[in-house]
């Protein structure tokens, strides 16, 4: 019996050492990713739409690629950080959310490939309104056309916004109080 339990130890032992040296194999096997920047250069990136005025800052196209081989990993995605500000007196705006479209020379809409999801963000940090004055930020991160990327066929992107607009009024009222005893 003891004979057997020894051998059951050893035979476990090689296994799991086995097994070890194939995951550490694999682990050294596996080719190292770096993210390939692309910098979209524009006039300006700043946008209105009614009474929010914001920008878009730091535009850039990034792909995850294999170092050395150059091969696609991930495919590329737009990122970059919208601001918005309410510049109404009497408005304010509960922010849904946006999406971008990407637009070539001709005027015409340069699709995402069959399968890539779409280009619509929601806004992440839920507000109850952005009030007359006030300000957000977001970084929006969405998929990029490769055929965009690689023919340069880019020439605008349209944003579009979806919000709900509310009347904001500050009214005063006074209260006639006196002290009594």
């Amino acid at each position: 019996m003891k004979r057997w339990n020894a051998w059951m130890v050893l035979s476990a032992t090689a296994v799991l050492l086995g097994f070890t040296a194939c995951t550490q194999q694999e682990r050294a096997a596996a080719p190292a990713v770096e993210d390939k920047v692309f910098a979209l250069t524009t006039d300006s990136a700043s946008l209105r739409v009614s009474f929010l005025a914001g920008e878009l800052a730091d535009l850039r196209v990034t792909e995850r690629v294999e170092a050395g081989t150059g091969k696609v990993v991930d495919l590329p995605r737009l990122r970059a950080k919208l601001t918005l500000k309410n510049t109404s007196s009497d408005q304010a705006a509960r922010l849904l959310s946006g999406s971008i479209e990407y637009m070539d020379a001709e005027g015409k809409r340069i699709p995402l490939a069959e399968g890539r999801g779409d280009t619509t963000f929601k806004f992440s940090s839920y507000q109850e309104r952005l009030d007359p004055g006030m300000e957000t930020a977001q970084d929006i991160e969405v998929p990029f056309p490769v055929v965009a990327l690689r023919e340069k066929k880019l020439r605008d992107i349209r944003f579009e916004l979806s919000y709900i607009p509310t009347p904001y009024r500050e009214e005063t009222a006074t209260i006639r109080v006196s002290v009594s005893q």
